[in-house]
C-alpha cells in the first residue's frame, strides 16, 4: 500500500511571531480540509477582480458543495505541496505550478457545471490603465449637463477633459459640441479611465479563466 501523504508536518521557518504561524497553519489546514471534502479541485486565473464579481461566482456555487479561496499563494503551495515528497495528494505538486499570480482555488462536487460556467461567464466593466479601448468615445455637452458644477468642473480640467462653466452648467470649451475622450486602439492612461468610469462607460469585459483541473483520485488536467 503506498505510503499515505495526508499526516505531514509544515515547517513555517520564515514566521517569527506565534501568532502569525498559528494563522498560517490553520490557513493550511484548512486548504487540506477542502481537498478532503471534494471531488474536484480547479485553479482559476483573473484580472482585476471586484468583490461584486467575486461575490456572484461564490453564489452561484454556494449551494453546489464547493468553496473558493483566494490569495496567499505562498500558504497555498505549501499546503498542497511543490514536490512528490511533500504533496498533500498525488499530483498536487502540478496544481503548485499554476498557483502564481492572480489566482483562486475552486473546491467542488459540481464538475459538470463548472466548466461550463466560466467559459460564459462575462461581466462588462469599467476599464483600467493600460487596457486598450475597443472603440471611441465621444463625450458631449449633454452628458455633462448631468453633473454637478460646483464639484466637478475642476475635477474634470484635473483629468484633462476641456470644460467651463456657462449658464450655471459645465460644457466644452469653445463652443465644442462633443469631445473624443479616447480613439479604437488607444492605450488608456488612468485619468481617461477615471473620465469613462465618470460617464459610466464600460469598455472592458471581466472573464475568469480556468487554468488546470485535479481530481481526489490522483488525475492532473492542464486546460489551458
Amino acid at each position: 500500500m503506498p505510503r499515505s501523504k495526508r499526516s505531514q508536518l509544515v515547517h513555517l521557518t520564515q514566521t517569527t511571531k506565534r501568532s502569525t504561524r498559528d494563522h498560517k497553519s490553520a490557513y493550511i489546514q484548512q486548504v487540506r480540509d477542502a481537498i478532503d471534502a471534494h471531488d474536484q479541485l480547479y485553479v482559476f486565473t483573473y484580472e482585476n477582480m471586484r468583490s461584486t464579481m467575486l461575490k456572484d461566482i461564490r453564489m452561484h456555487f454556494r449551494d453546489k458543495d464547493s468553496r473558493i479561496l483566494l490569495g496567499k499563494n505562498k500558504l497555498l503551495q505549501i499546503a498542497l505541496g511543490k514536490t512528490p515528497e511533500d504533496e498533500y495528494g498525488d499530483n498536487l505538486r502540478h496544481v503548485s505550478k499554476w498557483i502564481k499570480g492572480s489566482v483562486g482555488l475552486l473546491f467542488t462536487t459540481a464538475s459538470n457545471d463548472v466548466e461550463s460556467y466560466f467559459q460564459n461567464y462575462s461581466k462588462p466593466d469599467f476599464a483600467r490603465a493600460g487596457f486598450t479601448a475597443p472603440r471611441d468615445v465621444i463625450v458631449t455637452n449633454e452628458m455633462l449637463f448631468n453633473h454637478p458644477t460646483s464639484m466637478l468642473e475642476q475635477q474634470f480640467k484635473k483629468l484633462g477633459l476641456p470644460v467651463e462653466i456657462d449658464n450655471g452648467k459645465i460644457v466644452l470649451m469653445n463652443d465644442k459640441k462633443q469631445y473624443r475622450l479616447c480613439k479604437a486602439g488607444e492605450e488608456l492612461s488612468p485619468e481617461k479611465c477615471k473620465l469613462l468610469t465618470h460617464f459610466g462607460v464600460q469598455l472592458s469585459d471581466f472573464k475568469v479563466r480556468l487554468v488546470c483541473r485535479w481530481s481526489s483520485d490522483g488525475g492532473f488536467e492542464s486546460l489551458e
